[in-house]
């Protein structure tokens, strides 16, 4: 098997560390880092000492005449993504790159418009969409063990503050575009990108973050024929203890990325119960509650794996036989787009003051 040469732009917490772990672990099978791009000398010496013989770079413009390049992974900072991304695709490069995919769902329109044109491979690093937990809790409501599914409500929380870029609106940046691709594009999954999913409220606002951009969001999407989906991302909340609980007719399952537990009744174990219109009592005349002890089910199971290193390789190895055999890969930019088109859409119905 022949690797492919790749050039990688940030060295930041995304690209050393998220992206280079996977570089440098054995499910690499498929890629040599030939560039790094950085703008600080201290990183790129850490660069050419993690990846020994490749070519360290200050500047992604440099790449463009690279003619042993088969792909550009883009990690810089959220607000270059559009342009680096445009840049290098108008220059026929494949490129991979993180999210948020744009600032705008026009942005993300633009690069699979000049993908297309070009004849060059463009994908965006969602790589929750190959996660364990997220494929085994999508597996199970399409196979219906919870019955007919009324409700999913997805959390990325913690009590916790930040006071780097990632505070900035100016940077792209706060919890609806930094966090926010990974459980809106769960969501949007759990509908099966329904065209007619729409945005039924929102709120954003800030509440420990240093900066401008919000640190608390609520998002509730619904489509026609499917559950309603209530996504929080919180930096106040310390007692969330699931990442994904879905409620349906038959059961509940919740589930983080590390294990998920779910409690479920069977058909035929609990016979359907007559409504009786008056009071319930016992045999002495009594009032009793109605209540009764279901049969149910318990399971629960750790997961092979996360996003980081299962999901990660996923797309990695799915993009290398895109690259190179043009097959369909899980993550297509559309999708990406789709989810822009809903954090636009939130920062549109929630306006934040800008200080920055």
């Amino acid at each position: 098997m022949k690797k492919l040469n790749l050039a990688i732009i940030g060295q930041g917490r995304s690209g050393k560390n998220i992206h280079g772990s996977y570089y440098r672990s054995e499910a690499n099978q498929y890629y040599t880092v030939k560039y790094v791009v950085e703008a600080d000398e201290r990183r790129r010496k850490i660069a050419e000492a993690l990846y020994p013989g490749c070519k360290t770079l200050a500047s992604y413009e440099a790449l463009f005449e690279a003619e042993d390049i088969d792909l550009v992974v883009n990690a810089s900072y959220s607000e270059m993504h559009y342009p680096i991304t445009k840049a290098l695709l108008l220059h026929g490069k494949n490129v991979l790159v993180e999210k948020p995919f744009g600032r705008s769902r026009y942005e993300c329109d633009e690069l699979i418009k000049i993908a297309k044109e070009k004849g060059a491979v463009l994908a965006v690093f969602q790589q929750t969409f190959l996660a364990p937990f997220y494929t085994f809790v999508y597996n199970t409501i399409r196979q219906g063990r919870l019955g007919e599914v009324k409700e999913i409500s997805i959390r990325y929380n913690s009590l916790s503050r930040r006071w780097d870029w990632q505070t900035l609106q100016k940077k792209c940046a706060g919890s609806a575009y930094n966090t926010g691709p990974h459980p809106i594009g769960m969501a949007l999954g759990f509908l099966d990108f329904d065209e007619n999913a729409r945005v039924v409220y929102s709120r954003l606002d800030t509440a420990l973050t240093s900066g401008d951009a919000d640190d608390y969001a609520k998002i509730l999407i619904a489509a026609p024929q499917g559950p309603l989906v209530d996504i929080e991302i919180s930096s106040i909340d310390a007692y969330s203890d699931y990442n994904i609980k879905v409620q349906g007719t038959r059961g509940t399952l919740k589930a983080t990325p590390l294990a998920y537990k779910m409690t479920y009744i069977c058909d035929g174990e609990n016979p359907e119960r007559p409504v009786v219109e008056g009071f319930l009592q016992d045999g002495e005349g009594n009032p009793l509650y109605c209540s009764e002890e279901l049969v149910k089910h318990t399971e629960e199971e750790k997961f092979g794996g996360t996003a980081f290193d299962v999901g990660t390789a996923s797309l990695y190895e799915q993009l290398y036989y895109k690259i190179t055999e043009g097959k369909d890969m899980t993550v297509t930019p559309e999708m990406a787009a789709a989810i822009i088109s809903v954090i636009e859409t939130v920062h549109a119905q929630n306006p934040l003051p800008l200080r920055y």
